[in-house]
């Protein structure tokens, strides 16, 4: 997997290719500090996945996201931060962001979101994970019940709280995406929750799902 990284710290650079050097499936293919190095670099690289730093000095690492998705890049991004704030995660979330991850994490925490965010999985630091729950809260309420939901509605819940996109909900339950799709959108409507995001967040402030499984 080719992986590139955007931080504007030197050190940190370093650090990440160190990280990354652990596992022989990564290929270190590139780094950038700012954001036109970044769009260039992409453009050259073609990069499977991009560890982005939020902040890039006085610029700010989704930019770098949404300005090479609009050029087509397919490359997944995961976000580094040291702080994030509740701006930060909905401007994530709008971005269609793979991952988010403390950069107080484990080297072993970061090798495991990667991997995640690879198999088409999505990956929140525990820390971020709190904060969307915080974020979420006016959406979750405690009046609204699980038991409004058939068996395989809560199965589907579940995956959702796990990450799990509708193929491999669909997979996993040996059903077609459609019948996914349908299951979601049932769900969505009884427990009155506007998006899959919410309804992840709903399954882990429940105690339906984990949203990361060691």
């Amino acid at each position: 997997m080719r992986i590139i990284i955007i931080d504007d710290h030197p050190l940190v650079r370093r650090g990440l290719v160190d990280v990354l050097s652990i596992e022989e499936q990564f290929t270190f293919s590139g780094e950038a500090m700012n954001v036109d190095e970044s769009l260039k670099l992409i453009q050259n690289v073609n990069p499977e996945l991009a560890l982005v730093d939020l902040r890039l000095g006085n610029e700010w690492g989704l930019d770098v996201v949404e300005k090479a998705k609009s050029n087509g890049s397919k490359c997944k991004f995961v976000l580094l931060t040291s702080a994030a704030t509740k701006e930060d995660f909905l401007k994530a979330k709008e971005a269609h962001i793979d991952g988010f991850i403390n950069k107080s994490a484990l080297p072993e925490e970061l090798l495991y979101a990667i991997k995640l965010v690879s198999q088409g999985r999505k990956y929140y630091d525990p820390t971020i994970l709190d904060l969307m729950m915080e974020t979420s809260n006016e959406a979750i309420n405690n009046d609204r019940f699980v038991e409004q939901l058939t068996p395989k509605e809560v199965e589907v819940l579940k995956l959702l709280g796990m990450g799990l996109t509708n193929r491999q909900i669909a997979n996993e339950l040996f059903v077609t995406e459609y019948t996914v799709k349908k299951h979601v959108s049932q769900v969505l409507a009884k427990l009155e929750l506007t998006d899959r995001t919410q309804a992840a967040l709903y399954a882990n402030t429940m105690g339906i799902a984990k949203f990361v499984v060691n």
